[in-house]
């Protein structure tokens, strides 16, 4: 049986992305290795904080990046405790609009809106100053390009709107890159990357699982971990505020079941080609056609494990940008304990055993 390739696959979300981290902390104490790491906004910084790190220290710079977000709200959790957890996350909400959060960004003064275009500053609501000395503080960028995890993150070229997937195989990863893929228009600034400008891979699309799917090279089977932040399914909203909500689930959820059915199709084609090219004479088994359309002697086997952060009855639209210690602690906790429920699940424990070459596993609920 090939060897079988760990990835995390980490979808942007913006305040959820403590959900990603849990899990990383499931698996961390799970011995799970970490091969591969890809991922979007939020999830790029993730990313970086994990693969950018030892593996006995991944999990404590995780915990000072988010507790380091989320610290200018511990005076409003001690005044909102009495309050009910709808209203408590509406005013930590509006203190994130206000004033940002600490070690990632902070509000402009005087605001975008008020500078001359072209000026420093007006095309973004917030300065991500910040995010880069935190990053150059708790990332190890030298561990990262050594190519011990293969690190890849996705963002927008904003002039051509073209995905770019910056990846430690084929680019010096620094932080920029990390900051390429987070920078969500308006509220933060593109980034510019050897003279070109780029804003959040999300735009584009969500999550990297398609990628990694794609850049994979047939030597190992992989086992994906695909943790998103935003579920595709969801009830139909009664409220405008639920309304809003499920806009940005709808809008920001990956497509699981599209890009592996996709992938399924190649991999009939690339069996389909192989029997062909068994049936053919000796002189037309090379022909460079026949080998693209074969793709190799064989395709991995490929395991997604898919969990999914699900809002809280008191969330609404706001839960991406709502950097509340309170919040983030019970995000991480949920990763926790969705991670631990597939890791020991049954189905999970048996996903080998099968003679699917893709398989999908949803058994974090």
């Amino acid at each position: 049986m090939a060897r079988e390739k760990t990835v995390l696959v980490l979808q942007g979300g913006g305040a959820l992305g403590a959900y990603q981290c849990g899990v990383a902390q499931a698996l961390t104490a799970a011995e799970t290795p970490l091969d591969w790491v890809a991922g979007i906004s939020i999830g790029a910084v993730n990313a970086a904080l994990l693969a950018g790190n030892a593996p006995q220290n991944r999990i404590a710079a995780l915990e000072t990046f988010w507790d380091r977000a989320t610290v200018r709200s511990h005076a409003l959790d001690a005044f909102t405790t009495w309050t009910p957890p709808r209203l408590s996350n509406i005013w930590s909400a509006a203190r994130t609009t206000m004033t940002g959060a600490a070690g990632f960004f902070e509000l402009r003064m005087p605001s975008a809106a008020m500078r001359p275009p072209g000026s420093p500053g007006a095309t973004s609501y917030y300065d991500t100053a910040p995010l880069k000395q935190t990053l150059l503080e708790l990332v190890d960028f030298d561990r990262i390009n050594s190519g011990d995890t293969r690190f890849s993150v996705g963002a927008v070229n904003v002039e051509t709107g073209n995905m770019t997937w910056f990846d430690n195989r084929d680019t010096e990863i620094r932080p920029e890159h990390v900051m390429a893929s987070g920078a969500l228009p308006p509220g933060f600034p593109a980034v510019e990357i050897d003279g070109a400008l780029y804003w959040d891979g999300g735009l584009v699309s969500n999550t990297p699982l398609q990628f990694v799917l794609e850049s994979q090279d047939g030597s190992a089977d992989l086992c994906i971990f695909q943790i998103d932040l935003f579920p595709a399914r969801g009830d139909c909203p009664a409220t405008v505020w639920s309304s809003t909500a499920r806009e940005k689930e709808i809008r920001f959820s990956s497509r699981t079941r599209l890009n592996t059915d996709v992938l399924l199709a190649e991999h009939e084609m690339h069996q389909a080609a192989r029997r062909l090219a068994r049936r053919l004479p000796a002189e037309f088994r090379d022909d460079p056609d026949l080998k693209r359309l074969m793709n190799g002697a064989r395709d991995p086997r490929i395991c997604i494990a898919h969990l999914i952060y699900r809002r809280a009855p008191a969330e609404m639209g706001s839960s991406d940008f709502e950097f509340s210690q309170r919040s983030m602690r019970l995000h991480w906790q949920a990763g926790v304990e969705d991670a631990e429920k597939t890791l020991a699940h049954a189905d999970w424990q048996a996903r080998r055993r099968g003679k699917e070459l893709i398989a999908t596993f949803d058994l974090g609920e």
